[in-house]
């Protein structure tokens, strides 16, 4: 059995990991908070049971038009706060990753 090779960098790899991480959180937590006011708002208007697709009512249950709803309304929140994030990125955040990309092909 081979042995693993040692990381060239660990804390360059834990750092690029919490970064990921930090990221991932920046996205997702105010982009949820979003996603619950919004389902406020919408269904403090709209009854769910009286919702007319083409013409048609569906069946859905309350609760399930709640459900779809929302996971709608943070996907569509994460993608807004994704996009913030990635225009919010300084010169040097994007040079520094560009430059980190080259070094690692470069290796191969």
């Amino acid at each position: 059995m081979r042995n693993p090779e040692p990381l060239a960098n660990p804390e360059a790899e834990l750092a690029a990991e919490s970064s990921v991480l930090r990221h991932a959180a920046l996205i997702m937590w105010p982009s949820f908070l979003a996603a619950c006011l919004l389902e406020a708002l919408v269904f403090a208007l709209v009854d769910p049971g009286e919702v007319h697709w083409f013409g048609q009512m569906p069946q859905p249950s309350r609760q399930s038009v709640y459900s779809v709803a929302f996971f709608l309304f943070w996907l569509i929140t994460m993608a807004c706060s994704g996009m913030v994030l990635w225009l919010a990125k300084t010169e040097q955040n994007i040079n520094a990753q560009n430059a980190h990309m080259f070094t690692d092909r470069s290796e191969d």
